[in-house]
This record gives C-alpha cells, structure tokens and sequence, in this order.
C-alpha cells in the first residue's frame, strides 16, 4: 500500500459524511478525488523556484502529528483550510471543484467537493510536512519538493488496480461509483491529469 493509500485508509469518512450532511459513499468519492487533486495542485505551485520556496516555508509551519495516526477532524481547522486550498488553486479553485465533480457519480456535486477540500487540506499539508521534514532534516531546502509530490502521487494512481485509493479513485474517473468498479488506478491518473492539467498551472504561488 502506498503512503497516500495509507493516508486515505485513515480519513473518517463516515465523520467528514455527518458533517458535510452527504453519503458515506459520496463522501468516499469526494475523498478520494480531492486528495491527488491538491496533491497535484501544491505541485504545480512547486513547478517553479519561488513556488517552491512557498511551500517550503508553508511545510515548516505546519503540525506534521495532524496526519499521523488516526486523523480526528476535531483537529482540522477548515477556516485554516479554505486559506490553504486558495493558496493552492488560486483563482481556479471552483474550475477544479466542477471539474472533479463532473467525473464522478451523481452524488458528487461541486458544492460536496468544496465542502470536503478545506477539511482535507490541512491533513494534506501536514501529510506533506511529515514526509518532507521528517528524518533528514531536507526540509531547510526548497530542492526536492517537486520530487516528494511526484513521487506521492505516482504512487496513488499509478500503482495498480489492488491499490485502495486507486480503486475508488478509478471509478470516480470512470463516471460512476467506486462500488463494485474495478478500473486500473493508472487509467484513473491519466484521466485526472487531462482534466485538471490545464487548471493547476493557474494556482496560486
């Protein structure tokens, strides 16, 4: 399992579900679209040196223990969140929402996905934090945050159709529920990149 499968194992589905008033199922779907999706837009941010350096000094800041383990939303601060999935989208932040909620079922609706980004953005960022400042000490350079990011989200969607997140996120991108799907995980990573490739170039450095 890779590590953003294992961060997306971790997620209370059934507690984000109670709060946004949505399906566990949907909700489920939301999940697993929204997270390569700011995975994928924090990359785009990093795609230059002063994007980078952003970042770098945002990872620095973050509480790396809100990922760690099991994730409690009593922790998450969306207003801090709304703040974050900005800085990451840019003026583009509601282009990525319809885009995402176009390819899934018919319970993923724009308003679900940007009711489920600000609570999954600063589990992302702290998700991130750990990896890149934990251990090496390599988060004093901007160098490299590229790389983590790719390496991340290669591993969601392109590690074959046993892969959790893989799995729900391929049927998100194949048009309808996860339940019962089984779509290769890389052809569901093709699909999102097409479709948000040309948005996330626009966020927010």
């Amino acid at each position: 399992m890779t590590e953003l499968n294992d961060l997306f194992s971790r997620i209370p589905i059934g507690d984000i579900a109670a709060q946004v008033g949505a399906s566990e199922s949907d909700t489920r779907e939301a999940v697993a679209s929204a997270l390569p999706a700011l995975l994928s837009g924090m990359q785009a941010n990093a795609a230059d040196d002063a994007g980078a350096a952003s970042l770098v000094n945002a990872l620095q800041t973050k509480d790396t223990s809100l990922a760690a383990g099991a994730i409690s939303l009593a922790d998450v601060d969306v207003n801090d969140g709304a703040k974050i999935v900005k800085n990451i989208f840019g003026s583009q932040e509601n282009q990525v929402a319809t885009q995402l909620s176009s390819v899934g079922s018919s319970g993923l609706t724009q308003g679900l996905v940007q009711k489920i980004l600000p609570i999954l953005a600063p589990i992302v960022l702290s998700f991130v934090a750990e990896k890149f400042l934990g251990g090496s000490g390599s988060g004093s350079s901007s160098g490299g945050i590229g790389d983590l990011l790719g390496g991340l989200l290669g591993g969601a969607v392109g590690g074959g159709g046993g892969d959790l997140l893989g799995s729900v996120l391929g049927g998100v991108l194949g048009g309808g529920s996860s339940s019962g799907k089984s779509v290769s995980s890389s052809a569901g990573g093709d699909m999102l990149g097409d479709l948000l490739g040309g948005l996330l170039g626009g966020g927010k450095r």
